[in-house]
């Protein structure tokens, strides 16, 4: 993931969401329609694209999707 451009596009093309880069710092009990579904899926396209595994406890633990972007691109 090298921008955050990038992520809100997987976000609407993989996951579904219809969030913006502005939503992104949102807690994720505020993001509509978010659910742990949304979370297995958003992981396993994460690491299709980036090739890498992403931690479960980090995500679980994950404040925002903005955390979760920040955690895909390290």
């Amino acid at each position: 993931m090298n921008t955050i451009d990038e992520f809100v596009a997987l976000l609407h093309d993989e996951v579904g969401l219809p969030v913006s880069a502005d939503d992104v710092e949102t807690g994720l009990d505020q993001v509509p329609g978010w659910d742990s579904v949304h979370l297995l899926t958003l992981m396993m396209a994460l690491e299709r694209r980036t090739g890498r595994t992403i931690p479960m406890p980090e995500l679980l633990e994950a404040p925002s999707l903005g955390h979760i972007y920040r955690l895909a691109s390290a």
